[in-house]
């Protein structure tokens, strides 16, 4: 009787004799219950910081003379902010190499990224709903090119460029780019589309809703988060990329990277003009991404909740 009345007393919380118990939670649970509130916030906002750490640096290094950069840290400017100067942008300006560079780096970004963005849109919307032969089949091959590297294409690529004779041009990185993100764009929002309730679909074509008016006014609105962070990733890539742009493109007008790259080769002592480049060549793509970080983080969320 004794032992099951403590049996008892022990699965309820009680004990004979004494109120009610508090049951004591798992230590996993307190520590993740302690952890979860301000000291991870403060970890968090820590991470942050040491993150743009670097960006910091290249800012304050970039807004100082050669001789103090060759000579001290940037983090002197801390105790001698007199060191800040304006003149190295301004000797940036009248850099025809890298200002050249710039305008060829947007005249290659922007139609990559928005042929990628269109095409992969159309393909993605013909993949989930429309029916033509093989679609499945093909839809695999979208898939396998996926793992296709970049470094396998780059010498039939260019045997293939200098024969049509757009070798060494705007227009052969701009296809290399848009070729080579086309396969995620279309996977990409090939899923996103088919997660569409086919009703609202039905209903669009009983209105009488071509396959047009029905991509324009019904699936484009409804993709615009996939859409802006596929726009993202294909600017931020197209970007930042070097090895490309490093063989297709045209070695009289390189893009920002090769330009750089270039002046480190050349000139290793101009810091003064470097510094500056580098920092306007990462401001740009950070700009654009907190610009659509909302449409970023919508489709993120979306894709996780489906």
């Amino acid at each position: 009787m004794t032992t099951s009345t403590t049996t008892s007393a022990a699965a309820t919380g009680t004990t004979a004799g004494d109120g009610p118990v508090r049951a004591r939670r798992p230590l996993g649970s307190r520590l993740a219950a302690r952890v979860g509130g301000g000291l991870m916030r403060v970890f968090l906002v820590l991470v942050a910081l040491f993150w743009l750490m670097p960006t910091v640096g290249l800012l304050l290094s970039s807004l100082r003379g050669s001789d103090e950069i060759s000579s001290t840290g940037w983090w002197k400017v801390f105790t001698a902010p007199s060191q800040l100067t304006f003149d190295n942008y301004s000797r940036l300006l009248d850099n025809s190499t890298i200002t050249d560079s710039l305008l060829s780096t947007i005249m290659i970004t922007v139609p990559a990224t928005v042929l990628v963005v269109v095409i992969g849109s159309l393909a993605g919307y013909a993949f989930a709903w429309m029916e033509f032969p093989g679609r499945d089949w093909w839809f695999l091959v979208v898939v396998g090119l996926l793992v296709v590297p970049v470094q396998v294409a780059l010498v039939p690529v260019s045997k293939l460029f200098g024969a049509v004779g757009i070798f060494e041009t705007t227009l052969g990185v701009i296809l290399f780019h848009t070729a080579f993100g086309l396969p995620f764009a279309i996977f990409l929002l090939r899923n996103f589309f088919a997660e569409i309730p086919r009703e609202l679909l039905e209903a669009a074509r009983l209105d009488g809703a071509g396959e047009i008016r029905l991509f324009t006014r019904v699936v484009m609105p409804l993709g615009g988060p996939a859409i802006a962070s596929l726009g993202i990733f294909q600017f931020l890539w197209v970007w930042n990329d070097m090895l490309v742009a490093l063989i297709f493109a045209d070695s009289d007008s390189p893009p920002i990277t090769v330009a750089l790259q270039q002046q480190v080769r050349q000139f290793g002592n101009n810091i003064d003009v470097l510094a500056p480049g580098a920092f306007v060549s990462m401001v740009i793509p950070l700009a654009v991404f907190f610009a659509f970080q909302r449409q970023f983080v919508s489709g993120v969320m979306a894709g996780a909740v489906k």
